[in-house]
């Protein structure tokens, strides 16, 4: 999906349904679409914040206009790539709110990225597992682990409304990126399904437009990676046995300069087929068992 052109609501509040406010980052690229958008939980007395964001005072400065006179009962971050979590300390500074949900992850750089790095600064006041809610005036969130994107990703679920704050695990306008060692796709498989079982009512993701028909996005999602997992099969069938010589083929029309972030996801799945005892790898080279 091409991004759209300018401008872009940054700055402003936007009311997408009774519980949930959006307000977009002034931080657009070809990895973010328009940028990373922030969401508010609440109408009444308080509010949760959901992927603060970059540390970018006019996006901060927006959020607190948005909270206005509510309390933030927390400051909740899907993961800690550098485009969803650095603003959690800067907000929590001003406002006095926890910092809740996701644990902590920090590596190094081991390859071409396609997404943010990590962000070093985050440190959580609590960490939400699985199923764990949390509660304000009118509204209740409830964390759902997702790992594959990243170890430590969670999406979070407004019980009341059916609404999903998906961070980078599902969007409308792009897959999201695998990139081992923290980047896992049989995880990520495993979290689609997981979504996918819940059968929810509406996607609200960190970058691009709401999902409004999240299974079925889901399973097609599902079925493109068993797609790419099938021609990396075929590439090996046919003698192909490096990343760099299927990546050309697998993905056609790429911007050359991006062969190396897509050999990323490519990576991962010949990591989950070789722990399934499918391929092996010797160096640079993979082949069939």
């Amino acid at each position: 999906m091409n991004i759209p052109a300018k401008p872009y609501p940054t700055g402003i509040s936007e009311q997408l349904e009774p519980l949930v406010r959006r307000v977009l980052a002034g931080n657009p690229s070809p990895y973010t679409y328009t940028g990373t958008q922030t969401y508010l939980v609440g109408m009444g007395a308080d509010v949760a914040v959901i992927d603060p964001g970059p540390a970018e005072d006019a996006h901060i400065d927006a959020i607190i206009a948005a909270i206005g006179d509510a309390r933030v009962t927390a400051i909740c971050c899907t993961h800690t790539h550098r485009d969803h979590s650095p603003a959690a300390a800067p907000l929590a500074r001003q406002t006095g709110a926890p910092i809740i949900g996701c644990a902590p992850l920090v590596l190094a750089d081991d390859g071409p990225r396609a997404d943010e790095a990590f962000d070093k600064s985050y440190a959580p006041d609590r960490i939400m597992g699985d199923g764990e809610q949390l509660s304000g005036d009118g509204w209740t969130l409830e964390a759902i682990a997702t790992p594959g994107h990243t170890s430590n990703h969670l999406c979070y679920a407004v019980v009341e409304s059916g609404a999903v704050f998906t961070g980078d695990h599902v969007m409308g306008w792009s897959t999201s990126v695998i990139s081992p060692p923290d980047g896992d796709m049989a995880d990520y498989m495993a979290s689609m399904q997981k979504m996918y079982e819940r059968g929810d009512r509406i996607y609200y993701p960190a970058h691009g437009p709401a999902v409004e028909k999240p299974r079925q996005l889901v399973r097609g999602m599902m079925g493109h990676r068993k797609q790419r997992e099938r021609q990396i099969l075929r590439h090996l069938e046919s003698g192909l046995t490096q990343i760099t010589d299927m990546v050309p083929f697998m993905y056609k029309g790429l911007d050359p300069r991006l062969f190396g972030a897509a050999g990323r996801s490519v990576l991962a799945h010949l990591i989950d087929l070789e722990n399934r005892n499918i391929v092996a790898s010797n160096g640079d080279d993979w082949k069939l068992v």
